[in-house]
């Protein structure tokens, strides 16, 4: 007899609370997300994910812990090997990653690999590097429109990203060379998590915008994910923002595209007046996409902000058969060096208005305890191969 009829589970996408014991071997030293943001913030607002306790797991420079926060919380490690937003996304959901993907951010792709992707698409490469998506255009777009060439480039992501001009390049040849893209990089040595179409229209710079026919070549789990589990045994399975992507469809029953982060949880809120059994599982990429890889911590403390005024909204509309989840998938340390993600631990966040009680659980060794607590709740069993126990007898 499941114990919740709806469960939502948000990841604030980044949203790290302190360095692992290992960090220092992904070259991450003395980071913490929120900690490090709630520094450089003046007169820092986030009420709400305060009285769900987020001051009670993560000291924070003038923001005093709850005495007594709603529901339940916990600090949760990564066990899998890696920093990225799939593999901590898949371990949510039971998968244990021990060989991280391939990321290419210091030095492009290596030459063997171009080489390759130019004499099976026909076309000559230009970029090759770590950008912004808007900066090469500006930079490049010019360029290939007049010769034809493509650009390929790469960020702090395990990705490879190709933009076409949807005139002059056109939207199927597009499609085609990320397709090739995509078979050469399911090689172990250039294996990334995914390539992505990036198209976009104008003529000159100044004037190119990216266009909604982006797609994602994604590669698929590894394994079976508490999302198939609950899907195969009929249960709703709704995705917000990235989710569909980074488990490439698989286990989704309904997916909605978000424009950003406020429109995540806009989105999110509008699923919560509505019926269905199962889970809603939300990304909200723009703290780490605009506001961490940029290190901007002003921005991404403001961003968070943001988040808690619609937290504020959604907290009112849930019943006493909803649990709500909060989590991260990784770190982004926005007053680090580089640009990459961060090596963190990360938050956990559980309230239903049914709890009765409230209080911090021990440190988990991984976040595959939202996939093994979402299961459980449902009366469903994970397979061998997954990871993660259920903290749902807990949730009181």
């Amino acid at each position: 007899m499941k114990k919740y009829k709806r469960i939502f589970t948000i990841v604030i996408d980044s949203l790290g609370i302190g360095a692992m014991e290992d960090s220092e071997q992904f070259g991450d030293k003395g980071v913490n997300t929120l900690g490090h943001i709630a520094e450089r913030m003046e007169d820092f607002q986030i009420p709400n994910l305060r009285r769900l306790g987020i001051a009670n797991l993560c000291s924070l420079s003038g923001l005093a812990p709850e005495e007594k926060p709603l529901g339940y919380r916990m600090v949760m490690r990564e066990m899998s090997n890696g920093k990225d937003t799939m593999t901590g996304h898949w371990e949510m959901m039971g998968i244990h990653t021990t060989k991280p993907f391939q990321t290419f951010t210091d030095t492009g792709f290596p030459p063997e690999l171009i080489k390759e992707l130019e004499e099976r698409t026909g076309r000559t490469v230009i970029g090759n590097k770590s950008a912004s998506g808007t900066e090469i255009l500006d930079e490049l777009a010019e360029e290939e429109i007049a010769t034809g060439h493509m650009i390929v480039y790469t960020s702090a992501d395990s990705v490879l990203q190709i933009c076409g001009n949807e005139e002059t390049f056109g939207l199927e040849e597009l499609y085609r060379c990320c397709e090739i893209a995509r078979e050469i990089t399911m090689k172990e040595e250039w294996r990334v998590g995914r390539v992505i179409a990036r198209p976009y229209v104008g003529r000159k710079k100044g004037e190119f915008v990216r266009t909604s026919n982006r797609h994602d070549y994604a590669l698929k789990p590894t394994g079976t994910t508490a999302l198939n589990i609950l899907k195969d045994h009929g249960y709703d399975v709704i995705s917000v923002g990235k989710i569909r992507d980074i488990f490439d469809g698989e286990g989704i029953t309904e997916s909605h595209k978000s424009k950003s982060s406020v429109h995540g949880m806009e989105q999110t809120i509008e699923l919560c007046k509505k019926d269905f059994s199962g889970l809603c599982f939300v990304n909200l990429v723009d703290f780490d996409a605009l506001w961490g890889h940029r290190r901007d911590p002003i921005g991404y403390g403001k961003e968070l902000e943001r988040f808690d005024e619609k937290l504020g909204e959604l907290l009112p509309l849930l019943g006493e058969d909803d649990l709500l989840m909060i989590t991260a998938d990784h770190g982004n340390d926005p007053t680090y060096t580089g640009t990459d993600h961060t090596r963190e631990k990360v938050p956990f966040l559980a309230y239903s208005p049914s709890m009765k009680g409230q209080g911090e659980l021990p440190e988990a060794e991984t976040f595959a305890v939202i996939g093994g607590t979402i299961l459980d709740n449902f009366g469903l069993k994970k397979e061998e191969n997954m990871i993660g126990a259920s903290v749902l007898e807990k949730l009181v």
